[in-house]
């Protein structure tokens, strides 16, 4: 930022060299400014001596950009343009009555989902909007307050907590388990139908790299069934398609109803972890403090 002001001096130098360009004229630019054609002529000229060029050629009636002042307007036009974008989004954003988190389906569905009455409860007046993305949302840009996301818990662009460390072990249906055979050690599960979670866009641990984990490297796993939503490979698991990855703050609750069976012996703890995410361009409104209070109360113990 310190070699941009060396180049351009002030912002006012842009703004008003911006208008010029845009009206094609000193006088129409200084009345759009609200200030007079002399100090718009003169900035102008203040910043072609700092550029060491010039930007319009000058004639008794009009003015014209040269080759310099149209590469220039061209990306101050740009410029200008993702900052009003940036702020008409940042005023929606803080001036919006609801609170948006944006986390995946399955994150939503099996651990927001059965938490959301008793918050709903507590906190009626909050507008609570969950949405399932299947990328990581930037929020930065986008109108959405709170995130989870997969990582080690650095991204420059955003404050985070830890909700989960990343600990993965195998699920099925409990008649799944009961039948599986040859299951006395992880080279076994080899033997056993395998559901895999392919997201298109975030990354995600494969069956290949747990059995990796076991020291089991010479017979990739081949075959079973395919799916790209990590909600849906759950589904299929608790329908008796087969053994799936279970991460454990997720699937934990699924084991004790009942509806799933788990080998926790064979646990791969990853090194990563769930992230509750935010902004730290601007700040939390006082909803979006609240939620994110609720949700670290109730992230798993660290």
């Amino acid at each position: 930022m310190q070699n941009l002001w060396s180049h351009f001096s002030s912002p006012r130098h842009l703004v008003y060299f911006e208008a010029a360009a845009r009206t094609e004229s000193f006088t129409h630019a200084a009345q759009e400014l609200n200030v007079q054609q002399p100090a718009v002529s003169m900035t102008i000229k203040q910043l072609e001596v700092s550029l060491g060029v010039v930007l319009f050629e000058r004639s008794r009636r009009k003015i014209t950009l040269t080759n310099a002042g149209s590469r220039l307007f061209s990306d101050v036009t740009r410029a200008f343009t993702q900052l009003e974008q940036s702020a008409a989004s940042i005023r929606q954003f803080a001036s919006s009555d609801h609170v948006t988190l944006s986390a995946s389906s399955a994150f939503n569905n099996y651990w927001l989902l059965p938490r959301l009455g008793s918050f709903q409860q507590n906190h009626p007046e909050i507008d609570l909007r969950l949405q399932s993305s299947d990328r990581e949302s930037d929020l930065s840009v986008e109108t959405i307050s709170l995130a989870i996301r997969r990582g080690n818990g650095s991204w420059p662009d955003c404050e985070c907590a830890l909700i989960a460390e990343e600990v993965i072990y195998p699920v099925a249906a409990p008649r799944v388990m009961a039948a599986a055979v040859n299951l006395k050690n992880v080279p076994g599960l080899l033997s056993q139908r395998l559901i895999h979670l392919e997201e298109p866009i975030r990354e995600r641990p494969s069956w290949q790299q747990w059995f990796h984990e076991f020291g089991v490297k010479d017979m990739p796993p081949s075959g079973g069934l395919r799916l790209n939503d990590y909600a849906l490979v759950l589904q299929a698991a608790i329908a008796g398609e087969g053994f799936a990855f279970g991460w454990h703050h997720l699937v934990d609750p699924l084991v004790r109803k009942g509806l799933l069976a788990g080998r926790p012996e064979w646990a791969w703890k990853t090194g990563n972890g769930f992230y509750l995410v935010w902004s730290k361009i601007g700040s939390l409104t006082p909803k979006a403090e609240t939620v994110r209070d609720w949700v670290l109360k109730n992230r798993q113990p660290i």
